[in-house]
């Protein structure tokens, strides 16, 4: 390791660290704010040491792990982009792919090239590692918005059919236990919505 290459490892450090500046549309359990990008990554994190039991395939947890703190590191550039706005998603992926190659071209060559083939393959969401990964990411707001009463689909006015549509496939695939927890979370809610109307 040579000083040029920890001069790099620092900017990057720092770079991401804007990473806490970007807001999603989820609140906090406690409804006190909306989280950060930055923080999803890190509880998606723990998500991947406390339920990699539940994975549908034999997983590496430490590159589950990796993968869940780099993945939302592009919306630096990119920003988040919420399922419920279906307006913001034209040309995201495009955003997503250059915000990769900027933000981890950072980093010293052989980091960089990991960094970057992790990103791409959460994007894949093939290798088990990855469906795991995914099935955890699309997990993690679906109990969010369950303990909020709802959240952000009473919010945006999402229907339940919306979320099986785009929850069930990456959770059932990575994590089955997960989504049978997830579903039954989501029914739950709109069944008490339904007779509350």
């Amino acid at each position: 390791m040579n000083l040029h290459d920890l001069e790099r490892q620092l900017n990057f450090l720092q770079e991401i660290d804007r990473l806490k500046s970007v807001v999603r549309l989820s609140p906090l359990i406690d409804r006190s704010r909306r989280e950060n990008s930055a923080e999803h990554s890190w509880h998606l994190a723990l998500y991947a040491l406390v339920l990699a039991e539940h994975a549908a395939g034999t997983v590496d947890v430490v590159r589950v792990v990796k993968m869940l703190l780099i993945h939302d590191i592009v919306e630096i550039d990119a920003g988040d982009v919420p399922f419920h706005v279906p307006s913001t998603h034209d040309g995201q992926a495009e955003r997503e792919r250059l915000a990769a190659e900027r933000i981890f071209g950072l980093l010293p060559e052989v980091q960089a090239v990991e960094f970057r083939d992790l990103w791409f393959e959460f994007e894949a969401a093939e290798s088990d590692d990855a469906k795991f990964a995914k099935a955890l990411d699309r997990f993690q707001p679906m109990l969010h918005n369950a303990a909020t009463d709802g959240g952000t689909w009473v919010e945006c006015e999402v229907t339940l059919e919306q979320i099986e549509a785009r929850c069930r496939p990456p959770i059932q695939g990575g994590a089955p236990a997960l989504w049978e927890a997830a579903a039954g979370m989501a029914a739950g809610h709109f069944r008490k919505q339904s007779q509350a109307d």
